[in-house]
């Protein structure tokens, strides 16, 4: 069996390990993509679409936001927006959730897949 886990799913179990990572918080709709940001506090973040795939950003499902105007913006076009990416497939898949994360001044990104056999 495959498992699948969202974004936001793997950062809680890496910084129950302790890994750094940024501060984000789920919202199923723009309304609580605003009360995310708020409890986040600063003043810049990303609102980002949480489904099974790579290729989010380049699809339109990742978005800096600079205001809380912008993350309730963001977060309403991005929520049930068909989102196709290289590994969607033409047919895309429906946002259901988006992911609110700090902003942050990246230096690296990493990226790190396993698979079991």
């Amino acid at each position: 069996e495959m498992m699948n886990i969202h974004e936001y799913q793997a950062k809680e179990i890496f910084a129950k390990y302790g890994v750094p990572t940024p501060k984000g918080l789920v919202a199923n709709t723009p309304q609580q993509a605003v009360a995310a940001a708020h409890q986040l506090g600063g003043n810049i973040w990303v609102v980002k679409a949480q489904i099974h795939a790579g290729g989010r950003g380049l699809g339109g499902g990742v978005k800096v936001a600079k205001s809380i105007e912008e993350v309730e913006k963001y977060a309403g076009d991005i929520l049930h927006m068909n989102l196709v990416t290289h590994q969607t497939g033409p047919e895309g898949k429906t946002v259901q959730k988006v992911y609110i994360e700090e902003g942050a001044d990246i230096q690296d990104e990493f990226y790190l897949g396993i698979v079991l056999d």
